[in-house]
């Protein structure tokens, strides 16, 4: 095979600078963070560093909250109920395959290695243990899914708590065996003793986007919308914002090298001693990695294979900025604008496919996240000597896959769900803690698995519901040979969008992505 011409090497550098600098910015973190530890910076030092990546991380959270609602909005209306419906139990079912693949491979992988067979005797607690109830975890889900106020679920998100219900009041004496100083007796001390005799459940708002919350309402607005005549105006309406906001993720991309060096470099110089974290628990991050990357580079493109029947690793070097930048973020919502630009932009996905399945992959769709609860579950059993049954194991599966939907896209937010793993086997959370010193590695890389099985989903997604798509594109060039005011200029893209309508001089001009389908006298039909 012939090397590429010079023209050809500077064409195709040319076209792919952005990724060439976000994989030049994640080398150079990494080399800057290794050669900065020698400086010794103090934690307040590191922060003023890393300023440069914090921008980087508030401008992408800047945008998640415009674009899921656009996106969701223009996607699902510019499909008909029968199609959304269809597309959106296909994108659950396959979340929930994968999920659960994912699950079976990191059990797999800790029962075999078993990483934490020597026990815990070695390794040092680092942090706290959310402290959190399983059911209650799972009633806030719940909860949030459906607020109360649409425009509080924009900035703040729905927590539960426990507050204990004290009674039976008693008291107790007791005697002290040394007196008191300058004491000749031994007087008795009676303290007063509350039971705690039952909770009642109170709650507060926390700060973060309600996604879920947010996609429900925008899914349900969307369909109700696109089946409604006089819904158009406003269809266009975030049709023009969706476009006006991915212009505005594009400038913010081209920021994302620079930020990306200086988030990898912190992270690396805020560790304390990685010699020492090693050797405590390579072991377990081992089995954590090897089973995110099975996972990622195997099972996920080989379904891709399977069903769309092309090369997956060209279609994932489509999305490689995304990857970088999940991992530089650990942030699956973070991430979002870059995945839906990559998917459009370089893998051509259909944009009502983007735009419908990407936003919901993003919250629900956790492949990374449920495998490292699985490991993570099984690992601490094995520290503290307990032995997991088959049904146990099973439980912890399940669990994991159900618990693993529940996690808001933001770093770390695994950890609250693992104690609900935790919890369903009887397992003691307070050992979480054990595995903290490890925990911003293993987020960031199994975050880059979250957002590697959202972009593959969507190519996935795009094949199985190509008849609905295909269908609706029909539906619509056929109405415009039916009207017999509308002129016919070419064929609907194969490409597929929402029908973007507006006005061009004295007809109107409507379109699909960038190809034109039809125009219609201005002065014969009503905008």
């Amino acid at each position: 095979m012939a090397c590429c011409t010079g023209e050809q090497c500077k064409t195709w550098s040319k076209e792919n600078a952005l990724l060439l600098a976000t994989l030049a910015g994640v080398a150079l973190g990494i080399i800057v963070g290794v050669a900065m530890r020698e400086a010794n910076f103090t934690n307040l030092q590191i922060e003023y560093f890393v300023f440069p990546g914090e921008l980087l991380l508030r401008m992408l959270k800047l945008m998640i909250l415009p674009l899921i609602i656009c996106s969701l909005i223009t996607g699902v209306s510019s499909l008909d109920q029968g199609s959304s419906g269809k597309m959106g139990l296909r994108a659950v079912a396959y979340y929930m395959s994968t999920t659960l693949i994912a699950v079976v491979i990191g059990i797999v992988l800790v029962v075999t290695i078993q990483p934490g067979r020597a026990g815990k005797d070695d390794l040092e607690s680092t942090g706290e243990s959310p402290d959190v109830a399983a059911v209650d975890a799972i009633l806030d889900i719940l909860r949030n899914i459906f607020p109360d106020n649409i425009v509080q679920a924009c900035f703040q998100q729905y927590q539960s708590f426990r507050v204990p219900i004290y009674g039976n009041v008693s008291e107790r004496v007791t005697y002290q065996t040394t007196p008191p100083p300058e004491a000749t007796t031994f007087p008795p001390v009676t303290e007063i003793v509350e039971t705690i005799v039952d909770y009642e459940i109170d709650g507060q708002y926390k700060l973060g986007i309600n996604v879920l919350g947010i996609i429900t309402f925008c899914i349900t607005f969307g369909i109700l919308i696109g089946a409604q005549k006089d819904g158009e105006i406003v269809i266009r309406f975030f049709s023009a914002c969706n476009e006006a906001v991915m212009k505005m993720i594009m400038l913010v991309i081209w920021y994302s090298p620079i930020g990306i060096i200086f988030l990898i470099a912190g992270e690396i110089m805020k560790m304390d001693d990685p010699q020492e974290t090693l050797t405590q628990l390579g072991l377990y991050m081992a089995t954590v990695i090897a089973g995110l990357a099975i996972h990622g580079l195997i099972v996920l493109p080989l379904i891709y294979l399977v069903i769309v029947r092309r090369n997956p690793f060209k279609y994932l070097a489509g999305v490689t900025q995304a990857l970088m930048t999940a991992l530089a973020t650990s942030s699956s919502s973070a991430t979002l604008p870059v995945t839906i630009s990559n998917l459009e932009q370089k893998n051509k996905v259909d944009k009502r496919v983007t735009r419908f399945v990407v936003p919901i992959g993003a919250t629900i769709n956790m492949d990374g996240t449920a495998l490292y609860e699985a490991v993570a579950a099984i690992f601490i059993a094995q520290l503290n000597g307990i032995y997991l049954n088959f049904g146990q194991i099973i439980t912890v599966s399940l669990t994991a896959t159900l618990a693993s939907i529940g996690a808001a896209g933001v770093p770390q937010a695994g950890l609250v769900t693992l104690v609900i793993v935790l919890s369903a086997v009887g397992l003691p959370s307070d050992d979480i803690s054990l595995i903290l010193a490890v925990d911003w590695l293993l987020d960031r890389i199994r975050t880059t698995v979250n957002v590697l099985g959202d972009s593959i989903g969507a190519g996935v997604l795009q094949r199985l519901s190509r008849k609905e798509l295909e269908t609706k594109s029909k539906d619509f060039e056929n109405d415009a040979y039916q009207d017999s005011d509308y002129e016919t200029t070419s064929t609907v893209s194969e490409s597929g969008s929402f029908p973007k309508i507006y006005p061009n001089s004295d007809k109107r001009k409507i379109e699909y992505g960038n190809e034109n389908v039809a125009y219609a006298d201005e002065s014969s039909t009503s905008l």
